[in-house]
């Protein structure tokens, strides 16, 4: 049960505190949390601004009690909902998308938890994985194009859920399987059901979780990413190859694609980058000045790897191309003979909508450069990106997945405040 009082420690945790997971929920204020049921959530601002009011979960008090909700993705519709909420005198706190899903449960007239939330559910449209807490009932939900992962775990009985299998294993728990899109779980008393919402005309799951997001060691959509990730980087050796003494990647999320990339070509992999762990990805970084600081304190060149070398670089994706070429003058300096740069993805060209903090369309380079201006911008030797076939073939047996940043297709369509699509499907 959430008590009143667990619910004001919990908020007082979610307004005032920002940093690491084990920084912010230290052994002192984890054994301040009383309670049976838990959910929680680590802020990536894809929609509404990075403030506290804004930090997930958000708890709430309605007419049923005590309700609290995490989000992962963004919803398509958001504009057109919360201005019509608005008009009718819905009163909202926040900025994120996350909340008309909370107005609209509270609307609902339905007694179940899981009722009012696929009442609600079926008046938006977009990304969800979503995670709501009550008094007595836990319910996970993906939506039904499984746009973003979600899987289900066990430890000691209990159920677990998570973006990501690694979250089990940090816990000592075991993965039992992905939810499929469009299905609901819903844990009561210790009883767990499944329930389903409609289908989608197709499933597409993003691809760019396999090419960047999600960590090596876990399983998403049923697959396991370290696969996945070598393929990418033995399909990128295939299309690309290069003649050169040694393969480095751009730590992390290119080490595994690198390693691929090593073993079909028969090149030395090597490590000619360290990273600094303390500082986070330079791409979400909310401005340039900061990432370019962040690019100089994130990576340093092992001097003695480079020194005269041909050097093949992987690396997962191109977004605006700062922290490439930073990183590319980075090796020259430190005595690269040649730098070969190969990416494990198809060129950037369009925002992701459905939750990845893809900037918009002017800012991305490849939208406004072909690839020969990229490697002259990036002042590379060669550069060569891996073909949306290719990626898409690599990601295995998952099916039809949404690629909507490398070809600008989007299955679902984003519109305005009065419904208007404002990008073609």
């Amino acid at each position: 049960m959430i008590s009143k009082e667990v619910l004001k420690k919990v908020r007082k945790i979610e307004i005032s505190t920002r940093g690491l997971v084990n920084d912010v929920f230290s052994p002192k204020v984890l054994e301040s949390l009383p309670g049976s049921l838990a959910i929680g959530h680590t802020r990536y601002s894809t929609t509404g601004s990075s403030t506290g009011r804004n930090i997930q979960p958000i708890v709430v008090n309605y007419k049923s009690g005590a309700l609290a909700v995490a989000h992962n993705g963004n919803l398509t519709n958001t504009a057109q909902l919360r201005s019509g909420m608005e008009r009718e005198g819905s009163i909202f706190q926040t900025t994120t998308d996350t909340e008309i899903i909370l107005h609209l449960i509270a609307r609902s007239q339905e007694q179940l938890l899981e009722n009012r939330l696929k009442e609600a559910l079926s008046q938006v449209a977009g990304a969800y994985s979503l995670l709501l807490l009550s008094e007595d009932t836990f319910v996970a939900v993906r939506d039904p194009r499984g746009f973003r992962p979600l899987c289900i775990g066990a430890f000691e009985g209990a159920t677990l859920m998570a973006s990501e299998s690694c979250a089990f294993d940090i816990m000592g728990g075991s993965y039992l399987r992905s939810l499929e899109p469009g299905e609901m779980v819903v844990v009561r008393n210790g009883e767990m059901e499944s329930h389903r919402l409609p289908p989608a005309p197709e499933k597409t799951p993003c691809v760019f979780e396999f090419v960047y997001f999600a960590r090596p060691d876990s399983r998403i959509y049923d697959e396991k990413v370290d696969k996945v990730r070598r393929r990418l980087g033995k399909y990128l050796a295939r299309e690309h190859p290069a003649a050169a003494d040694i393969v480095i990647s751009v730590p992390d999320s290119s080490n595994t694609a690198a390693l691929g990339y090593s073993s079909e070509s028969g090149i030395r992999f090597e490590i000619g980058l360290i990273r600094n762990h303390y500082v986070g990805r330079t791409f979400i970084q909310p401005g340039q000045q900061q990432r370019d600081h962040e690019v100089r304190v994130k990576f340093n060149p092992v001097e003695g790897v480079l020194q005269d070398r041909s050097v093949v670089i992987i690396d997962d994706s191109i977004v605006r191309g700062t922290t490439s070429r930073k990183l590319v003058r980075m090796l020259r300096g430190a005595g690269a003979r040649e730098i070969h740069l190969r990416i494990s993805s198809p060129p950037v060209s369009w925002p992701c909508y459905y939750g990845v903090d893809i900037p918009t369309r002017e800012e991305l380079i490849a939208s406004r450069m072909s690839v020969i201006e990229i490697q002259e911008y990036l002042e590379v030797d060669s550069l060569g990106y891996l073909s949306l076939e290719g990626m898409l073939e690599a990601a295995g047996e998952v099916g039809p997945m949404c690629s909507a940043c490398f070809s600008g297709d989007y299955p679902v369509p984003i519109t305005d405040e009065l419904g208007k699509e404002v990008l073609e499907q």
